[in-house]
């Protein structure tokens, strides 16, 4: 698993009035390390189990130590999220053409917003505990103070679009069509199905003897297809679908 660099100064937050080591045991915390920690932390026992005392322990320091780098636990959300989205720009510049390269055609556009589509469901698939925190950090944080590596995604999709002769309304209207279906997507592929892991018939692993059949009979029959994912593959077929829609209009 890719571990991010997060942007910020190490001392930008208030110390508080009695500072705590924050030599723990890896040496002197970073903001970086406390992030990957965090992320660490939540990919292993879930975000109920992140707190500045779980976190601190992890690190080998002391819970105030941790308010150098994240004024609290919001503020340790933010940094997941921050640090998703700098994973994200890791791999799209894994897969960028070297400098110096032709510029490329802004009518591929539909193919660089795939590109970006396949690098965010590898993202969510390496950390599938964080991925909640891509639409409940959202809801709560208002837009300009969301972090910079969030912001700057925003961007390269806005000037795609508009680089490729889009108007301002369409652009808006294709934003938040791609950025919707991508976490909707996610967050379908990741919901919990599995009732009991342990029974190995798939209708009792699934727990269909919990659905009245008279009542659920279309969910039932689908369940056990439902219950499989349906990969990149599904999602970038349902993202031409959208596109083509805005390309016909």
């Amino acid at each position: 698993m890719a571990k991010e660099r997060a942007r910020g100064k190490d001392s930008g937050a208030a110390a508080p009035a009695r500072r705590a080591s924050d030599r723990g045991h890896y040496g002197r915390l970073s903001r970086e390390r406390v992030l990957t920690a965090a992320l660490d932390l939540v990919d292993e026992e879930g975000l109920s189990a992140l707190s500045m005392r779980r976190l601190g322990a992890r690190l080998g320091v002391e819970a105030m130590a941790l308010y150098r780098y994240a004024e609290g636990k919001d503020a340790l959300l933010d940094g997941l999220v921050e640090a998703l989205y700098l994973e994200l720009v890791e791999r799209l510049s894994a897969g960028s053409p070297p400098e110096g390269a032709t510029p490329p055609d802004p009518a591929a556009w539909r193919g660089e917003l795939h590109r970006i589509a396949r690098a965010m469901y590898g993202v969510c698939m390496a950390h599938p505990q964080a991925v909640p925190l891509l639409t409940t950090r959202m809801l709560a944080v208002p837009l300009a103070r969301r972090p910079l590596a969030v912001l700057k995604e925003h961007e390269r999709v806005l000037a795609l679009l508009r680089d490729a002769g889009l108007g301002p309304d369409r652009t808006a209207a294709v934003f938040r069509a791609f950025t919707g279906w991508v976490l909707g997507y996610v967050s379908v592929e990741l919901r919990a199905m599995v009732d009991n892991p342990e029974e190995k018939d798939p209708a009792f692993r699934l727990g269909l003897h919990r659905m009245p059949p008279q009542e659920l009979p279309r969910l039932r029959e689908s369940a056990e297809t439902l219950a499989v994912r349906g990969g990149p593959e599904s999602l970038e077929a349902g993202l031409d679908a959208l596109l083509d829609r805005f390309a016909a209009g």
